[in-house]
């Protein structure tokens, strides 16, 4: 079924107007060799709704969905139960319609739920004040890093080497447009994170000092430590969390003394979507509310007294004033914000320290069980739900041979760096609620034979 929103006699008074005899003398200024002169090679031609259908769907049985492999993928993206009311109530009209509040008169449910989620967002990560989400982690790391430079004047930013490669790539890309100098390194397969050297670095031009919490290894590192010395320096100490199940077991950043704490949310509310949309986190203290970027709603009351909600100390329209502006993002992950705040508050407090708990638990029976297999040596002693393994051949080729298995490994340092051969052998296993007994004991009987 094809659409064709213009008919002939539409093109052609259409063109007439704009005083063009044809379609081609639109392109007059493109040169001739930059022109396509016929179909687009391997692109196929038009079909129908139902054939279009057939085929995609024919390619989507080709994806492995987590639910139905064993599965330890993680490194910034976990699979968690979502329950069913979560995606129930985002589907509801109300919600999965509604666009970004610009007039906050008529859009008094939305913002209530982001007032909601963002004092949700203030507590889980310990800090004062929180904003009304930002696109993802990475995006929501590299603008703590600018808000640095907002608050301290200085640009040099010291990077853990235990932060997300990814975040690392995403910041040195922004950095290339604003002049930050960044100081990153590769992690080493050892126990302790790299907090003494981060100490050691800290100078007078230092705007902040970005750490993962726990790490991209699972380390989970003490920050009072660093934040203290951040705070003789004057610089900003800015913690990471990509998984936000884990500040249900151990001590949030902010209460460790971080003044910027950043994330992902994916965990919570979030499949994993084959790549999302996630939904970014972002709380700081309150001193520097005011250097927050993207959006934050308030609570107030109208001419009548009664309790309403507001964009308040930044809208929508200073973001887009370029150079001049906080930042430049301009609305926020809305629904998956949403999908977190529901799952938040089905969860409780206490939920969220019983989910934690189960992580850890399963995560560390997991870690006990793969440890006696030959070949196999634990790196990190102490984690949350996710660990890091060395084995005795290189990981990637073994991390295939497993998919092929139907079992999906969980992620090679290999592949998040490619040119650090000490880290080829380097392997991070996630375990989430979602792993059973049975799927721990056929990752570990089918490492025992590949790695035999």
């Amino acid at each position: 079924m094809r659409y064709l929103p213009l008919t002939t006699d539409d093109r052609t008074a259409m063109l007439a107007t704009i005083g063009a005899a044809s379609i081609d003398d639109l392109f007059v200024d493109v040169p001739q060799a930059a022109r396509l002169d016929g179909p687009i090679h391997g692109l196929p031609g038009h079909a129908s709704e139902l054939a279009v259908e057939r085929h995609l769907t024919a390619l989507a049985r080709k994806n492995t969905v987590a639910g139905e492999v064993p599965f330890f993928l993680g490194c910034g993206a976990y699979r968690h139960h979502v329950p069913a009311s979560v995606d129930h109530l985002i589907q509801r009209g109300e919600f999965l319609t509604a666009y970004t509040p610009y007039q906050p008169e008529i859009a008094q449910g939305t913002l209530q739920m982001l007032f909601e989620f963002q004092t949700q967002v203030a507590r889980l990560l310990g800090t004062d004040v929180a904003n009304a989400s930002m696109y993802d982690g990475s995006t929501a790391c590299w603008e703590a890093i600018t808000m640095a430079r907002r608050v301290t004047r200085r640009a040099k930013a010291i990077v853990s080497s235990g932060l997300h490669p990814h975040y690392v790539s995403v910041a040195n890309t922004m950095a290339k447009f604003t002049g930050d100098q960044l100081e990153t390194g590769t992690p080493t397969l050892t126990a302790d994170p790299d907090t003494a050297d981060l100490i050691a670095r800290i100078d007078d031009d230092t705007s902040c000092v970005v750490v993962q919490y726990p790490d991209i290894l699972g380390r989970i590192a003490d920050l009072s430590e660093l934040a203290a010395a951040c705070q003789a320096k004057k610089a900003l100490l800015i913690a990471v969390v990509t998984e936000p199940v884990a500040l249900g077991a151990i001590r949030s950043p902010g209460e460790m003394g971080a003044d910027i704490v950043v994330g992902e949310g994916q965990s919570l509310g979030v499949g994993l979507q084959f790549g999302g949309p996630y939904v970014g986190l972002f709380g700081c203290k309150e001193k520097y509310v005011r250097q927050m970027p993207g959006r934050l709603c308030g609570q107030t009351v109208d001419a009548e007294g009664k309790r309403g909600f507001v964009l308040t100390l930044s809208t929508r329209e200073q973001h887009i004033r370029r150079e001049k502006a906080t930042s430049n993002i301009c609305t926020n992950s809305g629904l998956c914000a949403l999908a977190f705040s529901i799952h938040m508050t089905l969860l409780g407090e206490k939920g969220l320290r019983g989910l934690a708990q189960a992580n850890h638990l399963a995560a560390s029976a997991a870690a006990d069980r793969l440890a006696q297999v030959a070949g196999v040596e634990l790196v990190t002693p102490t984690f949350f739900n996710e660990f890091t393994l060395k084995l005795s051949k290189e990981a990637r080729p073994v991390v295939r041979t497993l998919a092929d298995r139907g079992i999906l490994a969980g992620v090679s340092l290999g592949r998040l760096y490619p040119g650090a051969e000490a880290l080829q052998n380097g392997l991070v296993v996630a375990v989430t609620e979602t792993a059973t007994a049975e799927d721990v004991e056929a990752l570990a009987g089918a490492l025992e034979e590949v790695l035999a």
